[in-house]
């Protein structure tokens, strides 16, 4: 396992958001978190990196490569976001300061975590642009000259521009159009590929999870409460909440809910 979540609470002073969950990430697979707003699949995935809100505290245990991170330093857990986990946001607008160009955040990003040399910056900032289909004339560019979709992608082309271990992206394609949508997610399935990465991807959009994921877990009021292969999931599910959940989802074919056939049908 790449990532081990292990009896993980998160709590403000007053009330338990997020209680005892735990949660495995295999090495290179597509792993989804699903639930409706405000399960809490959001703060899971900010402790993972520890960006949670100073009102926030968690306890229990964040296994990634064999050390908690809960109990690294800030020092290192600021070298190992970026590079080794990597985040897309659903607001990834958020991600990009107006007044700097996409270059300017390119070459940043990779000065923080240690690339001295500029031509070796840019040179990689333009393959990173390029792998995710953007042209390098991009870099001159400020974020508002970019289409929802662009900028979007030139999000994902810094997440993975390092070559993390663990992407998660946190509703990465709420924002989106549905057309969007689906070409930023098979841009991620096809980046996975490529490198092997593992992906934690949180969303309550059950098309997603059907086409893109090969696990996946529920969660409901800050509790996991049911994980498991996708296929057996949601053709089988065992709890009454992902049966709510799997019900009220829209269906597009007569197939069962994973994509599989029905026996003895054509």
């Amino acid at each position: 396992m790449i990532l081990s979540i292990e009896e993980l609470s998160i709590s403000s002073r007053d009330r338990t958001i997020v209680d005892q969950v735990s949660l495995a990430v295999r090495e290179g697979e597509f792993m989804a978190l699903v639930g409706q707003s405000g399960s809490g699949k959001s703060l899971l995935s900010q402790a993972i990196g520890r960006l949670l809100p100073p009102n926030l505290h968690a306890s229990g245990r964040v296994m990634f490569e064999g050390s908690n991170l809960l109990e690294r330093k800030p020092k290192e857990m600021r070298a190992l976001r970026g590079s080794s986990i990597s985040y897309i946001f659903q607001d990834y607008q958020g991600a990009f300061t107006p007044f700097r160009s996409i270059g300017g955040h390119f070459d940043e990003y990779q000065k923080v975590h240690g690339e001295k040399s500029s031509a070796l910056r840019k040179k990689r900032a333009e393959e990173a642009l390029e792998s995710v289909g953007l042209g390098a004339e991009l870099l001159r560019r400020y974020p508002f000259q970019l289409s929802g979709g662009q900028l979007q992608r030139a999000s994902i082309a810094t997440s993975l521009m390092l070559s993390p271990r663990l992407l998660i992206a946190d509703e990465a394609t709420t924002a989106l159009d549905s057309v969007s949508g689906h070409r930023v997610l098979e841009l991620l399935a096809r980046k996975q590929a490529e490198t092997g990465c593992a992906i934690l991807f949180i969303t309550h959009d059950w098309r997603h999870v059907r086409r893109y994921a090969s696990r996946l877990a529920v969660m409901k009021e800050g509790q996991i409460v049911e994980s498991g292969g996708k296929h057996r999931i949601l053709d089988h599910p065992q709890h009454e909440y992902t049966r709510q959940l799997i019900d009220a989802a829209p269906v597009l074919s007569r197939s069962l809910k994973s994509g599989l056939k029905e026996a003895g049908t054509e």
